[in-house]
């Protein structure tokens, strides 16, 4: 597994650290511990307690890393320090004020902020580039579809769009897609996640484990993608800066630092 390439994070509610525990075998290459969403009022204070105890625990070189999903910054001050504790997602991030103070009050740890109104995609680059502890950016899209109003989810691609942009200009890794609802519906997870592909995500959230396989075979490249790396890579090893291709494609540090990516993908182990 490699973590600088993960493809599958799967979400599971912190309130049942037993489920953690065990979703760490399930196949993916992060687990989000859930704070926000799948966590009822009068459960808050155990899930972070029992994420506490959780995140203290050693888990050795081999095991998942694990990210956490706050609900309060009271979550990232008690959790901050833990050894455990690979990242942070910040839900309903709107500014780079908010970013610059949770990063002051968790420091070195790794943020993810969650896009999830209309403010916070107007404000997409400035948070993406608000601190060196910004790892990566991601729409949180139930919240921003129902912000927006939007009654088709194709209303939702010019934000995923702007997200995409947003990482690339602030030097990020691309986006990992929102997660999918329906874990009945493979089908339809199949057609999003290659639509999401196509705008320029990378891996995807997911609620239930069966939805691992079908986002893995999706964002896995393909193998003319490899070939194409593998010829890109081999032509620009001992070349520096843009040049041609023997077959007339031109390249630049940008597209040789895609094909690098695509071959690290390829060469992941499960």
């Amino acid at each position: 597994m490699t973590e600088a390439v993960p493809l599958t994070l799967l979400y599971v509610p912190g309130d049942r650290p037993e489920v953690v525990r065990k979703a760490r075998g399930a196949g993916a290459d992060v687990v989000i511990v859930d704070l926000e969403d799948a966590v009822g009022p009068d459960r808050k204070e155990y899930a972070r307690s029992a994420t506490a105890e959780l995140l203290s625990e050693p888990a050795g070189d081999t095991a998942v890393p694990l990210h956490v999903r706050v609900h309060t910054e009271a979550d990232v001050r008690a959790l901050a320090g833990l050894p455990g504790l690979a990242e942070f997602r910040l839900p309903k991030i709107t500014h780079a004020a908010s970013v610059h103070h949770l990063a002051a009050v968790a420091p070195g740890v790794a943020l993810c902020p969650l896009l999830e109104s209309a403010l916070g995609i107007e404000h997409a680059y400035s948070i993406a580039s608000a601190h060196p502890q910004v790892r990566s950016i991601a729409l949180g899209e139930a919240d921003l579809r129902a912000d927006l109003g939007l009654r088709d989810d194709t209303g939702l691609d010019w934000s995923r769009g702007r997200v995409v942009v947003a990482a690339r200009a602030a030097g990020l890794a691309p986006p990992t897609q929102s997660v999918y609802p329906d874990v009945r519906d493979l089908d339809g997870l199949r057609a999003s996640c290659a639509h999401g592909r196509a705008l320029g995500f990378l891996g995807r959230a997911a609620i239930h484990p069966r939805q691992l396989p079908v986002i893995e075979r999706v964002f896995r490249p393909t193998a003319r993608e490899i070939e194409a790396a593998e010829e890109i890579a081999a032509a620009t090893a001992t070349e520096q800066g843009a040049l041609a291709l023997p077959d007339g494609r031109f390249v630049d540090a940008a597209v040789v630092a895609t094909a690098h990516r695509t071959l690290a993908l390829a060469r992941r182990a499960r």
